[in-house]
């Protein structure tokens, strides 16, 4: 069988694209800057960019930031999609393909903490979602909500409304920069959701300390609210099958305190988020997919995408 099929998977901070053939083998793979529609209309080009040089394909499925969030916006991710790549292009949201990713498909529960946060299930009700209400007044427990939390931490504490002096000082020392510089670095760059995001980082090198391990126990408990919330109105069955996506969870502290709340061990991811596309990709270009081409293609992109820089600035 010949053929090639596209994933793309895009947040807040990167978008990651790859091209598979029907043995699962990665034959392409291209990197860029997050797709949020919500930061200007230059998302277009810089999608544009990312996957021109990987057509012409069979099938193609894009997982974009906030695609059936808001009407217009989606509308019109659509139409770029398929000016780009052809009618057939499936656009979902990024969590969608995550969800398709970690769990193959099957049904359940899976929780992502990445720049922004939200849950996605599958059960006898259907699929459903909870959280996703972006920055503003949601991402409770995701990278951007931790790193929020932690410059306000600080900020208290430099105003003496809290003490905290260790995971003060440690954070300023990782950023680089004196108290009297948070609030320039905090409004420096046009991107500073992305910005603010990168601080969980240095939260998590920062765990062993009393005021991060309560901050990253709070976000876990955001992170459970989602999950447990997504599987109830999706009619998850029980024992819960769960599994996670997103930067957030490379913390060992984070992953162990949602998994500790949610009362059982996760899922390992079986694809990142990028294969789960692929994966819906290759089904809807009617290939026979089956468990060789899911372990095939997770550890082709994995191996791949592990030798790429991990951030990527705008």
């Amino acid at each position: 069988m010949n053929g090639r099929v596209m994933g793309l998977d895009s947040g807040g901070t990167k978008t990651v694209a790859a091209v598979a053939d029907p043995s699962g083998t990665v034959v392409a793979l291209a990197f860029g800057a997050g797709l949020d529609p919500t930061e200007g209309r230059d998302w277009e080009e810089r999608l544009a960019a990312i996957v021109t040089p990987l057509a012409p394909v069979d099938a193609a499925v894009l997982g974009l930031p906030f695609h059936g969030e808001m009407p217009a916006v989606s509308a019109r991710q659509a139409v770029v999609a398929h000016a780009l790549l052809g009618r057939e292009t499936l656009v979902l949201n990024d969590v969608a393909v995550a969800f398709e990713g970690a769990l193959a498909g099957d049904q359940g529960v899976l929780i992502l903490a990445g720049t922004g946060s939200m849950a996605w299930a599958r059960g006898r009700n259907g699929s459903t979602r909870s959280g996703g209400w972006g920055g503003t007044f949601g991402d409770e427990g995701s990278a951007y909500w931790i790193g929020r939390e932690a410059l306000a931490l600080v900020s208290m504490h430099l105003d003496g409304r809290t003490s905290c002096a260790a995971f003060a000082e440690g954070l300023l020392a990782a950023l680089g920069i004196g108290p009297d510089d948070l609030i320039a670095w905090a409004y420096a760059d046009a991107n500073s959701r992305a910005k603010i995001a990168s601080v969980a980082r240095h939260v998590s090198a920062l765990a062993t300390d009393p005021a991060a391990q309560a901050l990253l126990t709070r976000a876990a408990a955001h992170l459970t609210s989602l999950g447990q919330a997504a599987a109830r109105t999706s009619g998850a069955t029980h024992p819960l099958r769960w599994s996670y996506a997103g930067g957030a969870f490379n913390d060992a502290c984070l992953r162990q305190a949602v998994t500790a709340q949610m009362g059982s061990a996760p899922i390992p991811p079986r694809l990142p988020p990028v294969g789960g596309a692929i994966l819906v990709a290759a089904r809807n270009a009617g290939w026979p997919v089956d468990a060789g081409f899911i372990q095939r293609l997770n550890t082709a992109l994995i191996s791949q995408i592990s030798r790429q820089p991990q951030e990527v600035t705008p």
